[in-house]
């Protein structure tokens, strides 16, 4: 069995209620439900929440809301392993069958595709030695060149060491962009680290890597949105 697991807690403060509120036509919630639903390999897309309005539009949406998720899971400091690992048991228990593959999509991962999901899972499956693979990008500029505030006001490199190093010359640096985890069943329950020399990266495109934490992140985020769908690069 394979399914999907949509966190969605309902006390969203940077951006009260994200998780339902309209974002290019959809519940933001709607699009990545819709991504795990087109991807069609799942045996069951759940919404863990502990919201009763998220509940009602991840259903209205198509996902699976088989349980509230349980106040110790809900707060700001709850682990998302903890949260992921309750719903894989209960998927166990109700379906009375063992989850291999799980699919973690954050509920306000508009810019991932049914495809993104699709190409990750197969690029996971073809490696037996990896654990997990999970949405990253490139830096738009190599980290090794990068540089902070010295206490007299000036600049320091981080690593002064690549001061003069062409930066066609230094290694690919790439980061997590916080919008889908594929992993093994037993590689989540042990609580393996997601980030380990058995991670896969699936790297997406800079111009879908988009955090939305504040209002002008999402109004950004919208206009983005829409440009891209228009250009067809979003399925």
């Amino acid at each position: 069995m394979q399914i999907a697991i949509i966190p969605a807690r309902g006390g969203s403060k940077r951006i009260p209620r994200k998780n339902v509120i309209p974002f290019a036509g959809r519940s933001m919630i709607g699009w990545p439900i819709a991504a795990a639903l087109e991807a069609g390999v799942f045996d069951e897309v759940i919404v863990s929440t502990d919201d009763a309005e998220i509940a009602d539009v991840a259903r209205a949406a198509g996902a699976s809301v088989p349980f509230m998720r349980p106040a110790e899971l809900s707060d700001d400091m709850s682990p998302a392993r903890g949260v992921i690992n309750h719903a894989i048991l209960d998927a166990e228990k109700r379906h009375g069958q063992t989850v291999e593959m799980v699919c973690t999509v954050y509920a306000t991962a508009a810019f991932a595709t049914a495809a993104d999901l699709l190409q990750a899972r197969a690029a996971l499956m073809q490696d037996e030695s990896k654990h997990f693979a999970f949405a990253a990008a490139e830096y738009a500029h190599p980290v090794q060149r990068a540089m902070t505030r010295a206490k007299d006001g000036g600049v320091e490199m981080l690593f002064p060491e690549h001061r003069s190093t062409r930066t066609q010359d230094l290694p690919e640096a790439f980061h997590d962009v916080g919008m889908f985890y594929w992993g093994k069943r037993d590689a989540f329950v042990s609580e393996q680290p997601m980030f380990s020399p058995q991670s896969l990266p699936f790297l997406m495109p800079r111009e879908r890597a988009v955090d939305i934490d504040t209002p002008d992140d999402w109004s950004l985020a919208e206009a983005l949105f829409e440009v891209l769908r228009s250009k067809g690069s979003l399925g």
